[in-house]
């Protein structure tokens, strides 16, 4: 995580039975851009980005930091997940937390992917920084996450009002 000297990082390759968890590389740039400009896959998240934007401002390697994973299936990268310290967060019950996000393209949606490459991430974490909780944001109208979060162990903290819609946080206990 980009503010825990505690993390050694890069992570190393982290690999599920379908999945491969690593740093971005250059080749990931333009399935970023797809990412962050897609309607889909912001229609939870407050709209997508202005992919000429997107094409101006990202990095010929998209920003490498501690606790953010390229999930590759076959060799080409499906989705993003990312753990980082919830430092600015809207919730009293979720700063300096850690929190986690993910992003699929729409084509890897419902096959299982998303839980897959959480779980391995989640895994990662428990084990350089056992001990500390997970917090998982989503709007409460995002059914699919909200099957997720429930499915990798997140109960509800509490329901809030934000970026015009409810919003759900939930908390995932520390491994023991």
């Amino acid at each position: 995580m980009s503010d825990s000297g505690q993390v050694p990082w890069p992570a190393g390759l982290i690999r599920t039975e379908r999945l491969l968890l690593r740093e971005p590389e250059a080749r990931d740039r333009t399935t970023f851009i797809e990412l962050l400009a897609s309607p889909e896959v912001h229609a939870y998240l407050g709209g997508p980005r202005p992919r000429d934007e997107l094409e101006r401002e990202m990095p010929e390697v998209p920003e490498r930091r501690p606790g953010s994973f390229v999930v590759e299936l076959d060799g080409a990268m499906i989705g993003q997940v990312l753990l980082r310290r919830a430092t600015g967060h809207r919730r009293p019950a979720a700063v300096g937390k850690a929190d986690l996000g993910y992003l699929f393209l729409p084509e890897a949606w419902g096959r299982g992917y998303a839980a897959e490459a959480c779980a391995a991430a989640l895994g990662w974490f428990d084990g350089v920084l056992p001990g500390e909780p997970v917090v998982l944001t989503t709007q409460s109208a995002n059914v699919g996450s909200m099957r997720l979060a429930a499915k990798l162990g997140f109960t509800e903290v509490e329901r809030f009002h934000a970026w015009g819609a409810e919003q759900w946080l939930g908390l995932r206990p520390p491994a023991t």
